[in-house]
């Protein structure tokens, strides 16, 4: 995949998997995106489409990470100085997908990918929410797992 460039917002340092603290973390980035109204003060957009960003990896799942939220723009955007900016560079990829319920399908996918023997490269991983993901009822998320 080519390199893209987001804008939106991150997490105030860094999370990890270990007793649930990245749910807790993420979750409330999440709302503060939704309540900012963070979508609407993002310029030139080229869809509609979220993508939630793991990145910055300290070791691997275990371990600290980064966390992003944003939404895909032309490459020569400029930041409006409250948000943030994250270039996801050219790499290659997995793709699972997320599938059910909401929230429970994604935790789901990345136990998958957790117990799996993918040659996880730990760079930049993500998921991207679009008009498949509105019905949280049946819900599809893709999720972009960086590989060597």
């Amino acid at each position: 995949m080519e390199e893209f460039k987001l804008v939106g917002v991150k997490l105030k340092g860094k999370t990890k998997n270990e007793n649930g603290q990245s749910g807790i973390d993420c979750g409330k980035l999440w709302q503060n995106f939704e309540d900012s109204k963070i979508s609407q003060r993002i310029p030139n957009k080229t869809s509609d489409a979220l993508y939630a960003v793991y990145y910055d990896y300290e070791s691997d799942e275990n371990g600290l990470f980064s966390y992003f939220i944003g939404q895909k723009v032309k490459k020569d955007t400029t930041t409006p100085e409250d948000l943030d900016e994250i270039i996801i560079p050219e790499q290659n990829y997995h793709q699972e997908l997320a599938k059910g319920q909401m929230t429970g399908c994604i935790s789901d996918a990345w136990e998958r990918i957790w117990s799996s023997d993918l040659p996880r490269k730990f760079g930049y991983d993500f998921e991207i929410y679009d008009e498949r993901s509105q019905d949280w009822e049946n819900a599809e998320i893709d999720i972009f797992i960086s590989v060597n």
